[in-house]
């Protein structure tokens, strides 16, 4: 045997170890139970890799991104060979790690049912106790088809070795430059228990799966689109220990609670009703004044700070999406056109922006108008795809809270760190508090404009955001191809990360529409383009709000700030004095004069998540006063009327969050 010379990289710490030939990365790291496997020169490698000489090797930890993908996509393999034991006509599609877990899909001749899948975790169960062997052979094209003959879908993927797409999951299959099968051997016998078509890595063996559990079925075209067969897809999830599983678990179960879907429904919000179409929203009196109240108050902010309000039309003619490139890529997202006036296309927007440079271009501009800041609560239809629309966060119809602003080159460093100051403000002022940036840059096989021009962009929004003292991401090559942007990231009450706002400079549009200011020299001049949306819609930001304070919105937002509770039938008139001496004061108080029981309407309130109960009695109306009862179950007696009316009042307006 020869010696071979290997660096063991961890972190910034570099190890070199002479070993033997033949020795594996298990080897390396032998007794480091949460290693999984190893990256090899960039690669990832199962464990049972033999290492060459001079080659870097790091290892990869369970808990570690690559770690949970290996286990969750290992766990994956477990579930397909499980199925296949119980339901041996089951062909294999695709089985990707996902955030969080896992899927597979299979075609099959009905659906799964819940005691389906009860009996395929049971089944994994006992697949994760034999501790089967994952073992991987590379194949050729020839024999991958004669072993996988019976696999349809398989056969497919065969034929897009080395160019598979992450976007439909594919890549895990076939996206190396190599076929390689991996086969589930009996930990005894070495006996073929289970194989399958995948490029890898895999867990040492199926005992080191630690904790895992299946979530739900759910229907699936192949590979994603519509014009495939429709598969049936489990879900599952798998995480390092059964104390992470059931934090998990347990997470999931507290934002099911949160689902504004479900809240929606409950406090009589929104719906989606099927005769309006899927994606496509009706908002009812108490969901219509939440979000009156949140367009209102952004309204007077965006006032504030110097932005105009505009207004444009739902459909125009094709000729200005072909203007601004829309047809040319993003034409799939769109609703088909209409053919009006002697066959004239015409189509719903898509995006607010090519409106908005058709205002900006209506007149000569000079540079004594700029910033143009240009606002619009501007309404557009996206034809999303039916599996990935999700009650508001992912519509087909949704307003945009739509901004475009245009300026010089020279203003271009403040105006963008005055867009994401505001932007900040404004999100904190609605209860979002915790927030870290993401800075997306060039992508360099697709972008617009001239190196040097993005550099300067994107060092310009680097030093705009760090200015701001958040944590600063980077997404190089997330860029659009027109410009670099910023996106700020919001955490909810629970510790979801959200998308929000972003502010995107374009270097695409204002040549695409050839527009010109005159500038101080009097010479004609391109500007600066900024597309910003805070909410990024409002029906989205809406839904965000709704599960980040789970229905129970502060008293500013709530559609009922108050209800009176009265003791007794003779109180309802005092009580409707008091409503009605509150409206006056702009407060949105109702009073609750059914039969009900007094208990029963505390309960009722509290099930609407009304910020106060203003509750009477004998005693109250003998002093002129009311009973304070919050949300939380504490109280106070005896507060005189006026200055309880004032109290509600003060917490409105300061936009309090209680």
């Amino acid at each position: 045997m020869s010696d071979v010379r290997v660096i063991i990289q961890r972190d910034s710490e570099r190890e070199e170890r002479v070993v033997t030939t033949g020795t594996t990365a298990a080897d390396l790291f032998a007794g480091e139970r949460t290693i999984v496997a190893a990256r090899v020169g960039g690669e990832l490698k199962d464990l049972a890799y033999q290492v060459r000489d001079g080659e870097e090797v790091e290892p990869v930890e369970i808990s570690s991104e690559d770690g949970l993908n290996i286990l969750r996509h290992s766990t994956a393999h477990v579930m397909a060979q499980a199925v296949q034991e119980l339901f041996p006509e089951a062909k294999l599609g695709i089985g990707p790690p996902v955030k969080d877990g896992f899927y597979y899909d299979f075609d099959v001749e009905r659906p799964f049912t819940p005691e389906d899948l009860k009996a395929v975790e049971k089944k994994m169960q006992e697949i994760q106790k034999r501790g089967q062997r994952f073992s991987r052979r590379v194949v050729t094209d020839e024999a991958a088809r004669e072993e996988l003959a019976d696999e349809p879908y398989k056969l497919e993927l065969i034929g897009l070795k080395g160019s598979a797409s992450s976007d439909d999951g594919a890549d895990v299959e076939v996206g190396a430059g190599e076929l390689t099968i991996y086969d589930n051997l009996d930990a005894k016998t070495g006996d073929l228990c289970w194989k399958d078509l995948c490029r890898g890595p895999h867990l040492p063996t199926t005992r080191n799966i630690p904790a895992f559990k299946l979530m739900r079925n759910a229907a699936a075209y192949w590979r994603g689109s519509e014009k495939n067969p429709m598969l049936q897809r489990i879900y599952g999830t798998a995480w390092p220990s059964k104390d992470e599983l059931k934090a998990h678990l347990d997470f999931l179960a507290e934002a099911e609670k949160r689902d504004h879907r479900k809240l929606g429904n409950e406090l009589d919000l929104f719906s989606i009703p099927d005769q309006i179409g899927s994606g496509l929203a009706v908002f009812h009196p108490k969901g219509g004044i939440i979000r009156r109240v949140m367009e209102d108050y952004s309204r007077r902010r965006h006032e504030e700070e110097g932005y105009e309000f505009v207004y444009t039309p739902h459909a125009t003619k094709g000729k200005l999406f072909e203007t601004s490139g829309h047809l040319d890529w993003y034409a799939d997202g769109m609703y088909p056109p209409m053919q009006l006036d002697e066959g004239v296309d015409y189509y719903l927007k898509p995006m607010n922006c090519p409106m908005h440079n058709l205002i900006f271009d209506a007149r000569g501009r000079s540079y004594r108008e700029l910033p143009l800041r240009l606002f619009e609560f501007g309404t557009v239809y996206r034809y999303e795809k039916s599996g990935v629309v999700h009650g508001l966060t992912r519509a087909r119809g949704f307003t945009q809270d739509d901004a475009h602003i245009y300026c010089t080159k020279e203003q271009m460093a403040e105006e963008l760190d005055k867009t994401l100051t505001f932007v900040l403000n404004l999100l904190r002022d609605y209860g979002l508090t915790d927030f870290y940036l993401e800075l997306s840059t060039k992508d360099p096989e697709k972008f617009v404009g001239s190196d040097e021009v993005w550099e300067e962009a994107t060092e310009t929004l680097r030093q705009v955001a760090e200015k701001q003292g958040l944590p600063l991401v980077p997404d190089p090559g997330g860029a659009a191809f027109y410009g670099p942007k910023i996106s700020v990231q919001a955490k909810d009450a629970i510790g979801r990360t959200w998308q929000m706002s972003t502010v995107q400079l374009d270097f695409n549009l204002p040549e695409r529409f050839d527009l010109e200011y005159t500038g101080p020299d009097g010479s004609k001049q391109r500007p600066v383009m900024i597309h910003r949306a805070l909410f990024g819609s409002i029906e989205r930001f809406f839904a965000v709000l709704l599960e980040h304070y789970a229905g129970a919105f502060p008293a500013w937002l709530a559609p009922v700030q108050a209800v009176g509770i009265p003791i007794g039938d003779a109180h309802v008139d005092y009580l409707h004095t008091f409503a009605a001496e509150a409206k006056k004061r702009g407060l949105r108080v109702e009073v609750d004069s059914s039969s009900d029981r007094m208990q029963k309407k505390i309960r009722n309130a509290q099930k609407q998540k009304v910020p106060f109960m203003v509750i009477a009695g004998d005693e109250d109306m003998a002093n002129g006063a009311v009973s304070f009862r919050y949300r939380d179950g504490s109280q106070e007696n005896g507060i005189p009327v006026d200055e309880a009316i004032a109290k509600i009042a003060k917490i409105v307006e300061e936009r309090a969050q209680v």
